[in-house]
């Protein structure tokens, strides 16, 4: 039988997905572009995917927020709105744990919240894997377009017999002479998205850049591509099992994007035996994690020296902890944490970037109340827990960036720039910074507005 589709709650949007399959563990399956989770089971190949995956463990399947049944909304969000979207279905069905299936343009999510949330992330698994445009292998007349033709394309054409039938040549090229198939993946496309939402996310998808998260991914993690893959390039699933440590990488024949065509059975296969040895080994205890990743933010008021020789020492008190029950104040909004809040400066860590910087903004914006400037800098990286707190190379980045920020300006590195795309944060380039201490030189960018 066909499962129910139910909904999740994440914020204020409604997330539609479905439940499968009573083995041992759990694993989730985020979904490439679009999907639409109850047209999905009118294809035979795609239903006997589902089914082996849920031979073996819990699957559940979701349409990611603005896609499918999940409601649509103004725009297509950021990358880390979408990681915490897998958080809401998480709770929704009541894992506390579970191994994640990225797929496609799915993996990014995936891997951001394994990196992000090793904890909760026993294992991850990512197949036919785009983390960023240079990966994409746009075939035929697409190869010769740049990526705003691409978009022109997209949005006059999608939805069309013609236009699905391409898209089929790079996605499931073996399957491209079967009438039934095509019929089926065009009609899915177009219950997938409406024209402006598929153009709204192949933008986010074009500027997203999740390379750099690779290396702070320290859960066992199986990386599976097609050598022939025409959609997205072996050469980005060599380098993505290069950069995780540890990472088990298997390659196959074929030439089909999607999963559930072709050799299927190899895909699966390879997943089952990977996911159910962890299990059978005792890898879903849940171990304290060393390292996560973190966007760290520091604050200090410009000035401070002179402003406080002009006051006095009581009314500069005073002042201060009006600034200080301000920043904390949007640290509880922005679910940033605490760190550190030495003199007139705060050092705090979030688990996403883009409130990183919407709270570094609104900190900015805030004290100007008090007749007080303050500058901003945020870094995302690996970080190293101790005791509690996070320290480590990337701490030190991010301090060093906010020593570089002009009075009222929240500075950040490109890796937080990357990772925001989706969100209508607008950057100015401030350019290329060496940073005391920090090896190589660091492209840095201004926060210009949301």
């Amino acid at each position: 039988m066909r499962p129910d589709t139910r909904y999740a709650r994440s914020s204020d949007v409604a997330l539609a997905y479905q439940v499968l399959g009573d083995g041992p563990f759990d694993l989730i399956f985020a979904p490439g572009f679009v999907s639409n989770v109850e047209y999905g089971w009118e294809e035979p190949t795609l239903e006997h995917f589902y089914g082996r995956l849920a031979s073996f463990c819990r699957l559940i399947i979701f349409d990611k927020r603005g896609t499918g049944l999940s409601d649509r909304v103004n725009g297509v969000p950021d990358l880390e709105t979408r990681m915490d979207d897998i958080r809401a279905i998480m709770d929704a069905v009541g894992s506390e744990r579970a191994a994640l299936l990225g797929y496609s343009e799915g993996a990014a999510m995936a891997a951001l919240f394994a990196a992000t949330y090793p904890e909760r992330t026993p294992a991850l698994v990512l197949y036919g894997t785009f983390l960023s445009p240079d990966w994409l292998s746009w075939s035929g007349t697409y190869r010769q377009l740049n990526a705003e033709q691409q978009l022109d394309e997209m949005a006059r054409r999608w939805g069309t017999s013609e236009y699905c039938d391409e898209l089929l040549r790079t996605d499931a090229p073996s399957k491209a002479g079967d009438a039934d198939f095509r019929r089926w993946y065009a009609t899915r496309l177009r219950l997938g998205a409406s024209p402006s939402a598929a153009v709204t996310l192949m933008r986010m998808v074009m500027e997203t850049d999740a390379r750099t998260i690779l290396p702070s991914i320290h859960v066992p993690t199986l990386i599976v591509h097609r050598v022939g893959d025409r959609n997205c390039d072996v050469r980005g699933a060599r380098v993505a099992a290069d950069q995780i440590s540890g990472a088990r990488y298997v390659e196959l024949s074929g030439d089909d994007h999607l999963p559930w065509v072709g050799d299927s059975e190899a895909i699966v296969g390879e997943i089952e035996r990977f996911l159910t040895g962890i299990w059978q080994g005792g890898g879903w205890e849940e171990p304290e994690p060393e390292r996560v990743l973190s966007t760290v933010l520091f604050t200090d008021i410009v000035g401070s020296s002179e402003r406080a020789a002009s006051l006095g020492d009581r009314a500069w008190r005073e002042l201060l902890e009006k600034h200080h029950a301000l920043v904390r104040a949007q640290l509880v909004r922005f679910r940033g944490r605490e760190m550190d809040a030495a003199g007139d400066g705060f050092f705090a860590s979030f688990d996403g970037p883009a409130r990183a910087i919407r709270c570094a903004s609104a900190i900015v914006e805030g004290v100007r109340e008090l007749q007080l400037e303050v500058r901003a800098g945020l870094h995302t990286g690996e970080c190293e827990l101790v005791d509690g707190k996070v320290a480590g190379i990337a701490v030190h980045t991010g301090a060093r960036i906010a020593s570089l920020a002009a009075p009222g300006e929240v500075l950040v590195s490109r890796t937080v720039k990357d990772l925001v795309a989706g969100s209508g944060m607008g950057f100015r380039e401030h350019g290329l910074e060496e940073l005391k201490g920090i090896p190589g030189e660091w492209r840095l960018y201004a926060v210009a507005g949301d």
